[in-house]
């Protein structure tokens, strides 16, 4: 099992990027949907009563249900928010040689998040081939700080010693040639509505304002001999080429998000979901491919 906890800083508020997040996730999933492949929206609901991390100044209420993962102990916070169950039929976009391994039909992933925003869950699966071999954890907190909390995640001694620190810089991170856009260079985007960017320099996180931090926690594991190894690191090279280029995307569009509600999200979702089964079933596959190919 690979630790590894990125660090994304940008300059907005904590506020503002709960809607720049859900804006992007939408326009992202239209871009890799198509040809029989993409995202398919399963479940988009409100949930509560299903706190998702320790209240360590509470007593656990031993008598609790635990469903989906969820221990009896783990009572107390960010117990409401938004549900959502997405299935990701990927055949294209996965390594080469892991295609090769996988049965036909089998390479599809299975994501449920729990957004109680600020703090995300997300779970992803392949309940039709690895089953409980195979599990991504991808644990979100949003803070405003500029990313240098020591543990915010509130890490056990055990998993606290397995942890590694990725700080991802959106502005001066590299990029491969494939994943590189102008219209989504921090270093050349200006904000018309806000006057933010662009983002210049080794130390702009330190001169911006203002200032919030994405400490996404990412926990890979993947049981196959001889594999597991291989497979995790590609899994966390992956997450964190994600990351960027999502990030990189969440800033150099925000003035098509800014002033946007929540309410007005709501409705973004809603015709993203019919959106995206339409091209789901026509067109040709879209997207990022696997970056090893």
């Amino acid at each position: 099992m690979i630790i590894k906890e990125y660090r994304v800083t940008l300059p907005l508020t904590v506020e503002e990027y709960q809607v720049a997040q859900l804006y992007c996730v939408a326009e992202v999933s239209k871009n890799e949907t198509g040809g029989g492949e993409g995202i398919e929206v399963i479940k988009n609901e409100p949930f509560k009563d299903f706190p998702l991390l320790v209240d360590k100044e509470k007593p656990a209420n031993k008598s609790s249900k635990a469903t989906s993962g969820q221990t009896s102990s783990e009572c107390g916070k960010y117990s409401s928010g938004q549900y959502t169950y997405k299935i990701y039929h990927l055949a294209s976009k996965v390594p080469a040689f892991i295609r090769l391994l996988a049965p036909k039909g089998s390479l599809e992933v299975h994501e449920e998040a729990w957004n109680a925003y600020p703090y995300c869950r997300t779970v992803l699966t392949n309940p039709g081939y690895m089953k409980e071999n195979f599990v991504i954890c991808i644990e979100s907190l949003h803070v405003p700080d500029a990313g240098d909390q020591y543990n915010v995640h509130e890490l056990p001694p055990e998993k606290l010693k397995n942890r590694e620190v990725v700080q991802i810089d959106i502005a001066n991170d590299p990029l491969s040639s494939a994943d590189y856009k102008a219209e989504t260079d921090p270093t050349k985007f200006k904000s018309k509505k806000t006057g933010r960017g662009p983002l210049v320099g080794a130390n702009w996180k330190n001169d911006v304002n203002p200032v919030m931090t994405c400490y996404k926690l990412v926990t890979a594991e993947f049981k196959w001999f001889g594999l597991q190894s291989k497979v995790e690191n590609v899994i966390q090279k992956s997450e964190r080429r994600l990351f960027t280029i999502f990030h990189r995307q969440v800033f150099c569009s925000m003035d098509d998000w800014f002033g946007m509600t929540m309410a007005d999200i709501r409705a973004i979702e809603d015709r993203t979901k019919e959106e995206l089964e339409r091209l789901r079933r026509e067109g040709e596959v879209r997207g990022m491919r696997a970056d090893n190919e």
